[in-house]
């Protein structure tokens, strides 16, 4: 299968990235099968770049994210970061790395220590990479706050005496407490009001200009990617479908279950909403356990033929870095 060609200039490059789970069935377990929530994909993201990663539930970004970062460990496949293979590295290899990459959870409560006061809880990354002692890391804590739209008082309460919306702000000043480079921002936003989204979503834009952040961003609401990314990636059962620059992925859909996502964004203008052609897809997603053969999609595709059931698409490159993995194209 061929592999499409990365970027040289990229901060990070994702190269065959699988990651596996392992199921036991049987009565004794020893049955083995594997749940492929990341199969073979690739991407790269340039520095100072936004990539969004969409996809349905369970469609495995989130598993990517989380492989990235090494909190799972790959299956296989080469995890590139500024030069680097990481993908390999050992828990005490990874440390250097652990600081130049940092990540913002989906749900912003159930990330933080409870027992911690907020200070507590950004100084904890602040002494593991001994950053700043005394005085200077209190000034250095207050200071991140305020990055986040926070005021240095709030250093002393604890997490249950927030809102969702600032609980995440509190995750993102911990995110930034190590000075990092790259961050994966796993669905920061999907547990926040929608008045709070665009707050939060604003501020991640902000500090990217300011410190010159990269990010890997994470949803499944795609008019917000849309808006805060500068290319996106399409997944679907744990296969990368498509990728684009965000206004040619909006403006020519070129992969089925991509032209579905788009058309499934809710137009605010009732009789624009009507006359909208919407393509409803039947089914559910098929099991990871057992995915379908060939084209995972096929299943759900109004467009399949017999060479979907049988032969892989593979990516295609349609000019301008578009890619798309369909046998329509």
């Amino acid at each position: 299968m061929s592999k499409p060609e990365l970027n040289k200039d990229a901060l990070i490059e994702i190269k065959g990235l699988k990651k596996y789970f392992i199921k036991k069935e049987g009565f004794l377990g020893n049955k083995i099968k594997y749940i492929k929530a990341v199969d073979d994909i690739n991407f790269y993201i340039k520095k100072g770049e936004t990539f969004g990663l969409v996809g349905e539930s369970g469609c495995g970004k989130s598993t990517t994210g989380r492989t990235i970062i090494k909190l799972y460990e790959p299956t296989a496949g080469k995890i590139i970061f500024d030069g680097k293979d990481i993908s390999k590295l050992s828990e005490k290899e990874m440390k250097p790395y652990r600081k130049r990459i940092q990540m913002i959870y989906q749900d912003p409560y159930a990330s933080l220590n409870t027992r911690m006061t907020v200070g507590d809880i950004i100084g904890e990354a602040i002494d593991t990479h001994d950053i700043a002692k005394g005085e200077e890391k209190q000034n250095y804590i207050h200071d991140l706050l305020s990055k986040v739209g926070l005021s240095k008082e709030h250093a002393n309460r604890y997490p249950h005496e927030f809102s969702g919306g600032q609980r995440q702000r509190i995750g993102i000043a911990r995110a930034l407490a190590v000075q990092p480079e790259f961050i994966i921002c796993d669905e920061p936003i999907s547990a926040l009001d929608v008045s709070i989204q665009a707050q939060v979503v604003n501020m991640l834009e902000d500090l990217q200009k300011e410190l010159g952040l990269t990010y890997l961003f994470i949803a499944h609401d795609l008019s917000m990617v849309k808006h805060i990314s500068d290319r996106i990636g399409v997944m679907y059962l744990g296969k990368m479908v498509e990728v684009a620059t965000s206004d040619e992925l909006y403006e020519n859909p070129s992969h089925p279950y991509t032209q579905a996502l788009l058309s499934a964004i809710p137009i605010p203008d009732p009789t624009s909403a009507a006359s909208k052609n919407r393509v409803i897809l039947e089914g559910d997603v098929p099991s990871p356990l057992n995915p379908p053969s060939g084209c995972r999609f096929r299943t759900r595709c109004q467009y399949a033929m017999d060479i979907c059931s049988t032969e892989e698409p593979v990516m295609k490159d349609l000019g301008n870095g578009h890619m798309v993995a369909c046998h329509l194209r």
